[in-house]
C-alpha cells in the first residue's frame, strides 16, 4: 500500500542567488513557520512523514537545496558554503528576522534539520547568533575529523573524478528503487520506501525507459577540501539558542564519530543543549520512525 499524505504540501518556486529553488509548505498559512532543512541526496518532500506526525496547528516550509529535488542544478562542483548563503537568501525571502544579523528570539524561526540540513542550520546559528528561536538537529553532528596528511590523496581523487563523465544513478522502475532502499535500510517501511523512491526520482533524460535520481551527479564528487571540525566547533559555540540533538541508537554515522559522538563532548560545545536517543532508529530516523521522532520534538518544543 502506498503512503497516503495526511497534510497536503503546497509547492512554489523562488529564485535564490540566481538559481530556482522549490519550496514546499504544509499546514495553515503563517508568517512563523517551522523551517525544515533536508539532508544530502534527499529532498524537502520526504519530510511528509514527519509533518503528518507533528501538531496539526504547526506551519512548515522546506526547500530543496540546490542540485536536489526540484531545485536548479549547478552542473558543476558544489561547495558547502553556498548552502549557508542559500539559507540566508531563503530567510530574507521569508522575511525572517535575523537573516543578516542578530534578532530578538521572539521573531526568529524554529528550525528542524536532518544530517546535512542540521549541519547547515547549526553552523548558521553560530554565524548569525539570534537568527533562530530553537534548533532541532536530527543527526546533524558534523563529520569525522580529518588530518592535513589526508590532503594529497584527497586532491588527487578529486582531480581523477573530474575526468569521469557525469551520469546519475539509474533504475528500471520506481519499484526497483524502492526495493533497493529497503535492502539498504531494513528499518524502512514498504510504503515509506515507495514514497521516497517517487520523491527521489524522475524519468530518464533523453526519453529512455526507467528512472534516474533527481540529484545533480556532480554531488558525487569527493570534496577536495578536508572537513575541519575545529571550524565547525567555533561556529557551534557561538550558537546562543536551545538545541535538541536527536540521534538514532542504530545509526552507523553516529558511531563513526568516536569520542566526538559522546554526550559530554556535545555538551561541551553547545550552550543550551538537550540530547534524545531514538531506540531502534538509524540515521534516516524521520523516514523510519516519524511518529516517535515527532513526539520527541513536540515534547521538547513545548518547553521552549
Amino acid at each position: 500500500m502506498s503512503y497516503q499524505a495526511q497534510v497536503p504540501a503546497r509547492s512554489e518556486t523562488v529564485t535564490l542567488r540566481g538559481l530556482p529553488h522549490r519550496l514546499l509548505r504544509w499546514g495553515p498559512a503563517s508568517d512563523d513557520p517551522v523551517l525544515l532543512l533536508h539532508g544530502f541526496l534527499d529532498c524537502a518532500e520526504t519530510f511528509q512523514f514527519l509533518v503528518d506526525a507533528l501538531p496539526r496547528d504547526w506551519s512548515f516550509v522546506a526547500l530543496d537545496w540546490r542540485g536536489f529535488g526540484g531545485s536548479g542544478w549547478n552542473h558543476a562542483p558544489y561547495w558547502f558554503p553556498d548552502y549557508l548563503a542559500d539559507l540566508q537568501a531563503l530567510l530574507e525571502h521569508l522575511g525572517a528576522a535575523g537573516a543578516a544579523q542578530a534578532a530578538p528570539a521572539a521573531h526568529a524561526l524554529r528550525v528542524i534539520g536532518h544530517s546535512m540540513g542540521g549541519n547547515i542550520g547549526s553552523l548558521y546559528a553560530g554565524i548569525r547568533p539570534g537568527c533562530f528561536r530553537w534548533l532541532v538537529s536530527l543527526e546533524g553532528f558534523g563529520l569525522p575529523r580529518t588530518t592535513p596528511a589526508q590532503a594529497p590523496e584527497r586532491y588527487a581523487e578529486w582531480l581523477d573524478q573530474l575526468r569521469e563523465p557525469r551520469r546519475g544513478s539509474r533504475y528500471d522502475s520506481v519499484e526497483q528503487l524502492a526495493a533497493v532502499l529497503q535492502r539498504r535500510n531494513r528499518r524502512l517501511p514498504t510504503a515509506h520506501a515507495e514514497f521516497l523512491a517517487r520523491a527521489w526520482s524522475q524519468p530518464r533524460a533523453g526519453g529512455g525507459s526507467g528512472i534516474e535520481l533527481r540529484a545533480d551527479p556532480w554531488h558525487r564528487l569527493v570534496n577536495p577540501l578536508l572537513y575541519r571540525r575545529e571550524e565547525a566547533e567555533a561556529c557551534w559555540r557561538r550558537a546562543d539558542l536551545p538545541v535538541l540533538l536527536v540521534v538514532g541508537s542504530e545509526s552507523e554515522f553516529h558511531h563513526r564519530l568516536g569520542p566526538d559522538g559522546q554526550s559530554d563532548y556535545y555538551h561541551s560545545i553547545f550552550r543550551w543543549l538537550d540530547i534524545a536517543s531514538i531506540a531502534g532508529a538509524g540515521h534516516m530516523m524521520h523516514h523510519e520512525m516519524p511518529e516517535v521522532v515527532a513526539a520527541t520534538i513536540a515534547e521538547w518544543a513545548a518547553c521552549h
